[in-house]
């Protein structure tokens, strides 16, 4: 559920995190799935299938896509937007403008012009089947347009315990494959980006 605290904006949940105040009532759990699958879809997978036009960066004109919206949900208000985008945890959107798009997980071909990260490391889940392919030959996306990395140990292992019980976290020396000419863009505090990641930046984290 999505609410709206006076104070501190859009959240979700029952009551407002930052002060417990319940806030005004914005989308139900239902509508906020609904809308979320198809935001998500049309910013990252099937923009053109869902009406809309993305530019090279991933941009999306956001009176286009509310119009697109309310089309196929009548009840949708440019508000729904709007809260879906604030109240996300994840930081999946942006707004700027007139503009919208989705910061990481796209599998349309895109170049998002993010700045470059200065961590000197970075993390990447694994299960421990895969883990001797990617040391010998290196990360690429899968049905994705970057390799998704973590900013920290932890974040690479929660995101690996969705896919695996027992994940196995590898280290890149985000550093030297800058030195060394890979780009590796900041997307959100705890993503990186990348197109790949030869086999030499990696290492395995022992426990």
């Amino acid at each position: 559920m999505i609410r709206q605290c006076t104070e501190h904006g859009y959240f979700r949940g029952g009551s407002c995190p930052q002060c417990e105040h319940p806030g005004r009532y914005v989308l139900d759990d239902v509508r906020e799935e609904k809308l979320g699958r198809f935001v998500s879809g049309s910013l990252r997978h099937f923009p053109a299938s869902a009406g809309v036009e993305m530019d090279e960066c991933g941009w999306v004109d956001l009176n286009a896509l509310c119009d697109v919206m309310k089309n196929r949900y009548r009840w949708m208000r440019k508000e729904h937007l709007y809260a879906l985008v604030e109240s996300d945890e994840k930081g999946r959107y942006e707004i700027r403008g007139r503009l919208i798009r989705a910061r990481y997980g796209h599998s349309v071909n895109v170049d998002l012009d993010y700045r470059e990260s200065d961590f000197p490391y970075v993390y990447y889940g694994a299960s421990p089947e895969e883990v001797d392919v990617l040391l010998e030959n290196g990360i690429f996306p899968i049905k994705q347009r970057y390799v998704h990395l973590s900013t920290s140990y932890e974040k690479a292992a929660e995101v690996a315990l969705v896919h695996t019980e027992s994940p196995v976290i590898l280290q890149i020396d985000a550093q030297k494959a800058r030195t060394d000419g890979l780009s590796l863009k900041l997307a959100t505090d705890y993503i990186v980006l990348a197109e790949k990641i030869p086999p030499e930046y990696l290492f395995v984290v022992e426990d």
